[in-house]
């Protein structure tokens, strides 16, 4: 069976101020609100297990939403592969990301959508922080709270590990994301300008973190 998260309880991400430099020259001040309750919208958090096999059954339905709500929006990477007729169900975790590293958030019952959540690097002196390495909600299951359901999940996962910083990375032009990060006690740590051409345009590659 999956593990259910318990409700979040607010403060998950700590209230601070810090400026950052923008390309502007402007600070963005962190977010005075941190994590938060549970979205609303019946959206329920499980985490996907190594064991038992059900959860990695999970992976064919995650392929699938990859597939469907991939654009240049919201990843620089090259659309995911169309599955086979013949195997529709493609292997989504692999030895570098393997179940355990997601959440998975099921609305009315279906799978709608996931977080994955893994140490930026295998040092010791980086293992306090967490960071987000990706996020999809389903077109279905949008509109729902499930993208801010997983992220507040997430961060009070990374708490539970020990972590004391969540970071991730963002594309500039991604509004809805960023402010949905902003809004959840996520500030601008560092920008790249134009680090990524896409579609014929510049895009930015924007770090953000929350402390925990």
């Amino acid at each position: 069976m999956p593990a259910i998260l318990p409700p979040i309880g607010p403060a998950m991400c700590r209230d601070r101020r810090v400026g950052a430099a923008r390309r502007s020259g402007r600070a963005h001040p962190r977010a005075a609100r941190g994590c938060r309750g549970p979205g609303p919208g019946g959206t329920v958090i499980h985490m996907c297990e190594p064991a038992p096999a059900a959860r990695r059954a999970d992976g064919a339905a995650l392929a699938a939403i990859d597939r469907r709500v991939w654009s240049t929006l919201h990843s620089p990477a090259l659309a995911p592969a169309p599955a086979p007729s013949t195997d529709p169900g493609q292997p989504f975790f692999d030895d570098q990301g393997p179940p355990a590293q997601y959440l998975v958030v099921e609305v009315d019952g279906r799978v709608g959508g996931y977080i994955r959540l893994c140490p930026p690097t295998p040092l010791a002196s980086n293992a306090h922080v967490r960071q987000i390495l990706g996020l999809a909600v389903d077109d279905g299951a949008r509109g729902r709270g499930a993208a801010r359901a997983l992220l507040r999940a997430a961060c009070a996962r990374a708490r539970a590990e020990g972590a004391t910083r969540l970071t991730l990375r963002v594309l500039g032009h991604n509004e809805a994301a960023r402010k949905l990060y902003a809004s959840e006690g996520f500030a601008v740590d560092g920008v790249l300008p134009g680090e990524f051409l896409l579609a014929g345009a510049s895009v930015d590659d924007v770090l953000v973190g929350c402390a925990l």
